[in-house]
């Protein structure tokens, strides 16, 4: 009987999920079904944004900085993996600031979560595309080969351009967090990531700063990378697309989105650089967090 008790004991213990200590609350419990390395409470507790109210930012809420602006946004939208939270806030905090190196997957691939629903939009918004286009379907052939190979494309991003921190800063964390983001979804999807920026100035800390300031201070921010190599890699990568007719599809990576400046301000320095190479661009941007 002590046998079959010790038997049963221990094909109980190899069937029952193992504990894991969670990297957001620090507790052992349970591990999460989806993602690596925390609990599935907190798995279940992340303020996911699956329904952006503001197509163009991808704010969770009502988004009055992008109905009150009159100006042309340079990105065709943001979208973000999370609500920026009190709890998200901690998050970020121990990986940007206090150096738990550890949460670098787990932010990276909460990220991939936003791509996967960016890419799902846009491959939505071309099936619209192509039932208008139905009535054109009849003339689909020789003549009109765009119409069908338009219909049946994927959408994928071609580059993803992390957004760069300044020396001090770089000094001061011993790493860029956005780059750091990009390497995983780079990864995971198979695109290609380069450093096409460089920050110009140091602009000191956004979070104490109002919209105003922000936006003022990234003016003429970032500038192309003068890297040799770096140019070299992106002369190189245009030459492998080919005589590709539609426009680049480019994805600005950042931690957080709040007022879209700094993605303003990467974006406009981006289409320059394509422009300077005769190369037409749609940028967009995925943040970690909206705030």
């Amino acid at each position: 009987m002590d046998t079959l008790t010790a038997w049963l004991t221990k094909v109980r213990s190899l069937l029952a999920p193992a504990l894991l200590h969670c990297l957001i609350c620090g507790k052992t419990s349970r591990p999460a079904a989806g993602l690596h390395g925390i609990c599935a409470g907190c798995e279940e507790a992340i303020p996911w944004i699956r329904q952006p109210r503001c197509q163009k930012c991808g704010r969770h809420v009502g988004c009055p900085d992008c109905s009150r602006s009159g100006q042309a946004v340079p990105i065709v939208c943001n979208r973000s993996a999370v609500a920026y939270t009190s709890v998200m806030r901690e998050m970020l905090g121990q990986y940007k600031y206090r150096g738990n190196e550890q949460l670098a997957p787990l932010l990276g691939s909460m990220l991939d979560r936003a791509y996967i629903r960016l890419k799902a939009e846009r491959e939505r918004g071309q099936q619209g595309t192509a039932e208008i286009q139905k009535a054109e379907s009849a003339f689909t052939g020789p003549f009109f080969p765009g119409i069908q190979s338009a219909r049946n494309r994927r959408w994928q991003a071609d580059l993803l351009v992390p957004v760069p921190v300044s020396e001090s800063r770089f000094v001061e964390r011993g790493f860029n967090q956005a780059e750091r983001l990009a390497d995983v979804l780079s990864g995971r999807r198979g695109i290609p990531q380069l450093p096409l920026l460089v920050r110009t100035h140091h602009t000191g800390k956004q979070s104490f700063k109002h919209r105003a300031e922000r936006i003022a201070d990234m003016k003429h921010a970032f500038a192309g990378n003068p890297d040799g190599a770096v140019l070299l890699q992106f002369e190189v990568w245009l030459e492998t697309l080919g005589k590709r007719t539609r426009p680049l599809q480019i994805i600005i990576v950042d931690d957080i989105y709040t007022t879209g400046s700094t993605i303003r301000a990467c974006a406009e320095t981006i289409r320059t650089l394509c422009n300077d190479y005769g190369k037409v661009a749609e940028i967009y941007s995925l943040t970690w967090a909206r705030s």
